[in-house]
């Protein structure tokens, strides 16, 4: 199962965004979605969680949870838009992957056998930083995560 992963689109979607999700069977947004018209164009290609992100105040993100678990692809997923919100113990939870954003860095750490995915931001660009999107090739064995940049 391919899994996209994006987040701090703060209101902007990029074709660039687009076109690299168009192959994910899911996706995974991370928060500061910005406008809930990102979450219906993402429903056209797959199936979408989200959660808020600490700009989603007004209209319809502001009702999304804050965090966030699901099984895909026989894996535990757990999405918080920042790290430091994290309120639980992935390892002890048999939380495969903790979803995050806000930092606008993208990153893939693994801790303790789980894995801790930043996207980096698809939305408008900040500081030096990359517009990216991250995918996903998950099995109930494997896991295996990836940074796209977009050319922007």
């Amino acid at each position: 199962m391919r899994i996209g992963v994006i987040s701090d689109t703060h209101g902007l979607l990029r074709p660039q965004a687009i076109a690299a999700l168009q192959s994910c069977a899911y996706i995974l947004h991370a928060g500061d979605i910005g406008d809930d018209r990102i979450l219906t164009a993402l429903r056209k290609i797959a199936p979408v969680t989200a959660i808020r992100g600490n700009v989603d105040l007004q209209g319809k993100c502001a009702v999304l949870p804050v965090t966030e678990a699901l099984e895909l692809g026989g894996r535990l997923f757990y999405l918080v838009h920042d790290r430091k919100d994290l309120d639980l113990n992935p390892r002890a939870a048999s939380i495969a992957a903790v979803i995050f954003g806000h930092s606008h860095q993208p990153e893939i750490t693994w801790r303790d056998d789980v894995l801790y995915f930043n996207p980096g931001s698809a939305g408008p660009r900040r500081f030096q930083l990359p517009v990216s999107v991250g995918m996903m090739e998950c099995t109930k064995e494997n896991l295996v995560p990836s940074i796209q940049t977009l050319l922007v």
